[in-house]
């Protein structure tokens, strides 16, 4: 697991109208990044926004 993945491990995707999925930025917390998809989702475009955790590395901890 890389130190990025450790202090950066929440993602925003975006979803196009063709289904392809995109990772628009890596955040420390969720609500950080809650925030981002929130105000893309708002400007009324029709991708879809949403956030997802990094998965954790085989034999890590899992919250």
């Amino acid at each position: 697991m890389s130190e990025e993945t450790i202090s950066l491990p929440w993602l925003v995707i975006r979803q196009d109208d063709n289904g392809n999925r995109y990772r628009v930025g890596r955040y420390a917390t969720r609500a950080e990044a809650q925030k981002i998809a929130d105000s893309l989702d708002g400007r009324g475009h029709k991708q879809l926004y949403w956030v997802e955790r990094v998965a954790q590395a085989e034999g890590g901890t899992r919250n």
